[in-house]
């Protein structure tokens, strides 16, 4: 992926993000910034987790451990990035809101085989 893809990618996690903050209760980012943030460390430790325990546990994958360990991301990313506050029923709602989300916006991730 080229470097602008890249920086597209998470310019629209971050409005993905900040519109499920304004959805769900007990998931909110604060401004843009903290949204960009949020996007790119929920990328990193869905990156982590990946490397850790395989595609068949990571946010990326499909069913309800990848709904439950986004949900675990989500509630991480939070000690992590200033102005995001999550509790534990937002983080599950979260994670079901993003991966409804996920299913209509097409992503490469989807795309692509291992």
């Amino acid at each position: 992926m080229h470097l602008i893809g890249t920086i597209v990618r998470f310019i629209v996690s971050a409005l993905v993000l900040m519109f499920v903050g304004f959805l769900v209760p007990g998931f909110g980012v604060m401004n843009f910034w903290s949204a960009l943030l949020a996007a790119v460390v929920i990328a990193l430790l869905g990156w982590a987790i990946e490397a850790l325990f395989g595609r068949r546990v990571s946010p990326y994958g499909r069913g309800i451990v990848g709904f439950i360990s986004g949900a675990v991301v989500i509630y991480v990313a939070q000690l992590v990035v200033p102005g995001m506050r999550v509790t534990v029923l937002g983080a599950l709602l979260a994670s079901l809101v993003i991966g409804i989300i996920d299913l209509f916006v097409p992503t490469e991730m989807r795309g692509r085989q291992r």
